[in-house]
């Protein structure tokens, strides 16, 4: 008799945001996955060590590249961390714009989630659709904060400035002509917020689209439907969050149960699933599609009806208004101080957890008074959900360990930090 043993192989790159810092060594009997063992540490970005040797303000831009598809979200868990420390009273008006980018931010999230899945079990057109909708949400990015991708805009106290009364548009060129141009710029007359409602009007249709490609397909219900099955309380046991602990039925979700700046104030559902595959957590984050589009549809309103300060007049903390340095010598020291030095935080701790898109995302963090953190730790969703790919995907086949990685809308830049 000739031995039979288990073949052993490295698998991938497969998902888009695993090229080149997933290794992922699979022990197979045939086409059966006996073992899948995640080696991370292929990325690795030191932020927290990095962070601990920077003063607080100057690591906001390092919160955007952990997670580099939910960048906004990211930056509210740390800042939120430091307005703790501080006891920091945020405007009401800033509050709702962080929500509100919060909220854009996890429809950004999800539309490259499904791109990526879809394109992964080998939908084409679907990745094509998410990346038109992207182009939208990614001008009222740069239209708020200069940049496309990492914005910095969340300030401890508040954010960066208040939204802009006018959005870009496209100017005519080579490839656009003036007729072009004219039917682009359609949408962008108004405001940022006229921007922003124009879109939630139309964003339903679009999702209705995926799900006219998806829900009821045959193939892609073959694909996902029974696949990576997790019941509620290993969900709980694997410290599962966000949508991958919602598709396992159980009803989490920290806006609603632990509620942080305005969001006991806004009407939403929380969807769960039933079965806990990857086709009722691709179900899930369909339908929170839907929930982000009202949840930023009553910001936009409530924005419009209350102007008002976007951060806290304390200027220990935030930095007084360019006519206020050019006039008065007091707050041009602030100014230089908050710049150069930094603030102090009082010593403490404190955790702060977010709503991410992919699941909690918390900010732990030491002070001793000066004026970097004495430690930071960060608490990412998609380091918990990789450690259960192994259980996961045992008994399933290699063309399920696809599946599987994309139901869990992996990123690594949070992963390995």
């Amino acid at each position: 008799m000739a031995e039979i043993r288990n073949y052993t192989m490295n698998f991938g790159p497969q998902h888009p945001a695993a090229h080149g810092v997933l290794r992922l060594v699979l022990e197979l009997d045939g086409e059966v996955v006996q073992r899948a063992d995640p080696h991370i540490g292929l990325l690795h970005r030191a932020t927290e060590k990095l962070a601990e040797n920077k003063p607080y303000i100057q690591s906001v831009p390092y919160m955007d590249r952990l997670d580099y598809v939910s960048m906004m979200v990211n930056e509210h868990a740390y800042v939120m961390a430091i307005e703790k420390t501080l006891n920091l009273e945020v405007p009401l008006r800033a509050q709702y714009i962080r929500v509100m980018f919060d909220e854009i931010t996890r429809i950004l999230n999800h539309l490259l989630w499904l791109g990526a899945h879809a394109l992964d079990v080998g939908a084409m057109t679907v990745f094509l659709y998410a990346f038109r909708e992207r182009e939208d949400l990614m001008d009222c990015y740069e239209a708020v904060s200069g940049a496309r991708l990492h914005a910095a805009y969340y300030r401890p106290g508040g954010v960066y400035r208040d939204l802009p009364n006018s959005m870009p548009k496209y100017k005519s060129s080579k490839v656009h002509n003036e007729e072009k141009t004219k039917s682009l710029n359609e949408n962008r007359q108004g405001s940022l917020l006229d921007f922003i409602e124009d879109f939630t009007n139309r964003f339903p249709t679009y999702v209705d689209e995926y799900e006219t490609l998806l829900t009821d397909n045959r193939i892609w219900k073959q694909r996902l439907v029974g696949i990576g099955v997790v019941s509620p309380d290993r969900a709980k046991a694997l410290g599962f969050t966000g949508p991958m602990l919602r598709g396992s039925g159980v009803e989490w979700d920290l806006r609603k149960k632990q509620p942080y700046e305005v969001y006991d104030r806004l009407d939403f559902d929380i969807p769960v699933g039933v079965n806990g595959d990857c086709y009722d957590r691709y179900l899930v984050r369909i339908e929170e599609f839907r929930q982000s589009n009202r949840i930023i549809k009553q910001c936009v309103k409530w924005l419009r009806d209350n102007p008002g300060p976007v951060i806290t007049d304390n200027h220990k903390i935030a930095p007084p208004s360019r006519v206020g340095i050019k006039q008065n010598m007091e707050e041009l020291i602030h100014h230089f101080k908050l710049f150069t030095e930094g603030f102090h935080v009082p010593p403490g701790e404190a955790y702060a957890a977010v709503e991410h898109p992919k699941g909690e995302f918390g900010i732990y963090l030491i002070s001793d008074g000066a004026n970097m953190p004495y430690r930071l730790k960060i608490r990412a969703p998609g380091f918990a959900h990789l450690a259960a790919l192994d259980e996961m995907s045992r008994g399933h086949m290699i063309a399920d360990v696809v599946a599987i990685i994309g139901t869990q809308d992996i990123v690594f830049g949070e992963i390995d930090r």
